[in-house]
């Protein structure tokens, strides 16, 4: 057997220790350096925060320090590098401190005195486990990123030159404004991006800015302190933070509030992030990919989002067309997506379609695009009971569908009376989906609620 050399064991990790204890300090440097870790040790916890950017495989601190406790340290580390390990040290007194480290995230606890050997023991299993999930995420960003343009099916020309400045602009720092009705596949399209850049190894976070309550959404996005606000017992992380090296996509931005345009503007402008309740600033490198259905021109002459950040995000613009305008791409599309129902559901009996269901398919206007495509073969493939899926087995919005809208006889209809009736229609070709129609309308669901009667 050979014997490794002292230059191969110095591949064991950097580690930063940080404890007001000189004496175990000193000799925690001296045995793991013999062990092979390159050590660094900072007594004052608030020098160590400073120094958490750089490049530690793993962080061993003490819980009780003055200044800044060790949970505060944990909750630093997990913001500046969330998958690197840290293991804190504690006296037995402080046991349920360490317990409550471990559900913050700490990897594991050691009770004062401990071996150093069993320290080492845990160093090497945590490390061990950080490379196996740095060799399994890049693996599936490589399989991913290779076939990411591939998954926009379809040989539209609009689609095509979609993915065209996919490729074109993949690398580029700038953001990029993603524009497309509802369920045109506005996602696929950032995903593509992420995937085709360099930023690929790192993540992908995604946030619906319309699904979150805008009190929360300000913490999601930017993180915040402990004690900031009423519940907030722990430090944490926003998205932001959560994407370092990689991309946020903000779905739906044009419903972001506008205070909160505000700060994602000062992101763009200077590159950093205060979290709510912090008193400083830090650094971030993220791309911001956004998307919308909504005319935000439209919305910044209404006043409801922020011209500045308009001009900053809609530099690039990839407009993703509707699927009633690429019908040439519906029969790849149905295959596609019906094979994937399929293998969701091995049980189905079902297993094609009739001639005329699919011209029935063919002839729908599609108001909720790719996705309500996919969500009509889910349903067609989990509910049908014969092999052949026929015009019969259709719903209704399709098979009643008429192509040139509501018609009107008799009297002339005030414009009032013109606008419920227009509603009630819009609403049973949404098939009762009061939020989609809402957003076809370009309307509140207030307002949608008051054509309607309700």
């Amino acid at each position: 057997m050979s014997i490794p050399s002292a230059a191969e064991n110095r591949k064991r990790g950097r580690i930063l220790v940080v404890d007001d204890d000189a004496a175990l300090g000193d000799t925690l440097v001296d045995e793991l350096g013999n062990d092979g870790f390159e050590v660094v040790y900072i007594r004052d916890p608030r020098e160590a925060e400073k120094r958490l950017g750089e490049d530690f495989a793993a962080l061993v601190t003490d819980l009780r320090m003055p200044g800044l406790d060790g949970l505060a340290l944990l909750a630093r580390s997990r913001a500046t590098a969330p998958d690197r390990p840290v293991i804190v040290m504690t006296a037995f007194s402080a046991i349920e401190t360490a317990i409550e480290s471990i559900r913050q995230g700490a990897y594991h606890y050691l009770t004062k005195p401990f071996k150093v050997d069993e320290l080492v023991l845990f160093l090497d299993r945590a490390l061990a486990e950080a490379r196996l999930r740095d060799e399994a995420g890049a693996l599936r960003q490589a399989l991913s990123r290779s076939h990411a343009i591939e998954t926009i099916i379809g040989q539209n020309g609009s689609m095509r030159e979609v993915c065209s400045l996919v490729l074109r602009v993949a690398d580029a720092a700038t953001p990029v404004l993603i524009h497309g009705e509802t369920g045109s596949g506005k996602d696929l399209v950032a995903r593509a991006l992420h995937q085709k850049s360099r930023r690929a190894p790192y993540p992908l976070v995604t946030v619906n800015c319309a699904a979150v309550p805008e009190p929360l959404l300000e913490s999601e996005l930017f993180g915040h302190v402990r004690g900031a606000f009423t519940g907030a017992t722990t430090t944490r992380a926003g998205l932001l933070d959560e994407a370092r090296g990689g991309t946020l996509f903000l779905d739906e931005i044009g419903e972001m509030p506008l205070g909160l345009q505000a700060k994602l503007l000062h992101v763009l402008e200077r590159g950093v992030v205060r979290p709510v309740g912090a008193n400083k600033e830090h650094a971030i490198d993220v791309r911001i990919v956004a998307a919308t259905h909504r005319d935000l021109r439209k919305q910044v002459a209404l006043g409801t989002f922020r011209e500045d950040l308009l001009f900053r995000l809609d530099v690039i613009r990839l407009e993703v067309p509707p699927l009633r305008e690429r019908r040439e791409d519906l029969a790849e599309l149905v295959g596609h997506l019906f094979a994937l129902a399929r293998k969701r559901h091995p049980g189905s009996p079902v297993e094609r379609f009739s001639r005329e269901a699919f011209e029935r398919l063919a002839a729908h206007s599609w108001p909720g695009n790719v996705r309500e495509l996919a969500n009509l073969l889910e349903r067609l493939v989990l509910v049908g009971t014969s092999a052949e899926i026929g015009v019969g087995d259709l719903p209704a919005s399709i098979l009643e569908e008429s192509q040139d809208g509501p018609s009107f006889s008799g009297r002339v209809l005030s414009l009032e009376e013109l606008n419920r009736s227009y509603a009630r229609w819009a609403l049973g070709r949404c098939e009762g989906r009061k939020g989609t129609t809402a957003e076809r309308l370009d309307i509140d669901r207030k307002t949608l609620g008051r054509l309607l009667g309700d």
